[in-house]
């Protein structure tokens, strides 16, 4: 007892460690290399909700042209999360990584109390929680964006569930269906682990007496008929509530290609997303050789539990691959729903591993190359911040209601550091003098060039600002 007792605070000091390590720049606006343009989106819904609508169901962001800027996407938990703590210190970009890192580090912790109650090794518990953590998951936790929150609310849904099977108490049942729907709802890749239900029945109980088998077969229909809750209400928000968001004003969220046509696309792109696998997943190469091991070694040593678990997760993630297509292998953080099973396997490889400075030389290894690998997201390239300056560029020659069209070239950066709404605009676009007419028609009054990606703009006639940044001409 003494050591599992000591096991545990390891598993939590590890994780409040990573916490902290992730709190660096953790101010920083949204200007690093990956995924900045996904974190404005999201910055602007949370901010729209401060300043213009605070109704959940009616996100929108600020590339609205003359519309509204409403759009379907997502349940917008996070971001309206960011916007109830705005609504008491002020709006700043920041609250969307902390909230982030904070959900997303409880995830890991219950990620990590799953794998005990399933009976797993120490050892294996141990190691797969670390390798987890620094996992792609380690830098993504720390972005405002969705991807680990879901995840993380899943899992302490996915523990609860367990917790219903093992001791029949109905509190437990309610705590899955609150959590597991909201990690369903903000992100539907979230609802692949609903599939690790099927295994957790079968491995969750410690024997098969006639009194567990009666239990087991009463619980494991509840919670299963249960499961029913977060499908309906995903359902409805993705597939009825999206639906009429798109008739308001258009459409934004990726819901997918057909199977067929997004299997044909993964397969023509092989390596690309085979990279999501043996290099973004754990960002290294060395953990992936350890995950091959660890599934090697529990198709020989016949470890049914993690096989089941493993292959369950694995089904319905290819099915995930397929309906994403060119998302998928075009976009890295992809691969995170698919990380926790991929580390629980690789700590099994770390497990089985008699020797334990063998052990401690793997993990020690895997935090240097994963952190060292993402250290970079933590940090803003000097030549970035200049986009900071933007907004009181714009508000020396406008008021906020000016609609400005700016060459974000599909980017919403440069849309949401210009607090403007208007037009998210490309070079070309910028250069047709149709295009500038027809804006104008439709109560733009402002265009905005960055200089570092449209060195080549066109001469407008009556240019009111002009800097080594940004040029912005008044449209007559």
């Amino acid at each position: 007892m003494g050591e599992i007792k000591k096991r545990i605070l390891s598993i939590e000091l590890v994780i409040f460690l990573l916490f902290a390590i992730r709190l660096i720049g953790i101010t920083n606006p949204p200007l690093e290399t990956s995924h900045s343009w996904r974190q404005c989106t999201g910055l602007m819904v949370a901010r729209n909700f401060y300043e213009v609508d605070n109704s959940i169901f009616y996100p929108r962001i600020d590339d609205t042209a003359e519309g509204t800027g409403i759009i379907e996407m997502e349940f917008p938990l996070l971001y309206y999360i960011h916007y109830l703590i705005s609504s008491i210190f002020g709006y700043s970009h920041w609250y969307g990584r902390l909230i982030n890192l904070i959900v997303s580090s409880f995830g890991l912790l219950f990620f990590a109390k799953t794998v005990r109650r399933l009976k797993f090794s120490e050892q294996m518990v141990f190691a797969s929680t670390i390798i987890f953590g620094v996992s792609i998951w380690f830098s993504f936790s720390r972005k405002t964006m969705s991807d680990t929150f879901c995840i993380s609310f899943m899992f302490i849904g996915l523990y609860y569930a367990l917790h219903f099977l093992l001791t029949s108490k109905w509190r437990y049942l309610f705590f899955y269906l609150f959590f597991a729907t909201i990690g369903i709802l903000s992100k539907i890749p979230a609802g692949i682990y609903l599939i690790v239900l099927l295994p957790f029945i079968r491995f969750a109980y410690p024997d098969d007496t006639i009194k567990t088998i009666i239990v087991k077969r009463r619980q494991s229909i509840i919670l299963l008929l249960s499961t029913a809750i977060p499908l309906i209400l995903t359902y409805a928000w993705y597939f009825l509530w999206n639906a009429h968001l798109m008739e308001l004003s258009g459409t934004w969220y990726n819901i997918g290609i057909p199977f067929g046509d997004g299997f044909i696309a993964v397969v023509s792109h092989l390596h690309e997303t085979l990279r999501h696998f043996y290099f973004d997943a754990f960002q290294g190469y060395a953990i992936f050789a350890v995950f091959l091991l660890g599934l090697l070694f529990a198709f020989l040593k016949k470890n049914r539990a993690l096989i089941a678990i493993f292959l369950s997760v694995f089904g319905m993630y290819l099915l995930y691959i397929f309906k994403s297509g060119p998302f998928f292998y075009e976009q890295n953080y992809y691969i995170i729903p698919f990380v926790p099973a991929m580390a629980l396997v690789a700590g099994y490889g770390v497990s089985i591993i008699p020797k334990q400075w063998i052990r401690v030389c793997i993990i020690a290894f895997t935090i240097t190359e994963c952190v060292v690998n993402q250290q970079h997201d933590f940090f803003i390239k000097d030549s970035q911040t200049y986009k900071l300056t933007l907004e009181n560029v714009m508000d020396s020659v406008s008021t906020p209601q000016d609609k400005i069209a700016i060459n974000g070239n599909g980017n919403h950066q440069l849309i949401y550091f210009s607090h403007r709404k208007g037009w998210n605009s490309t070079n070309q676009q910028l250069a047709d003098a149709n295009y500038v007419q027809n804006i104008a028609s439709r109560g733009c009054s402002y265009l905005v060039i960055d200089k570092h990606t449209f060195p080549a703009y066109p001469k407008y006639k009556k240019i009111i600002f002009d800097n080594k940044d940004f040029v912005v001409a008044k449209i007559e």
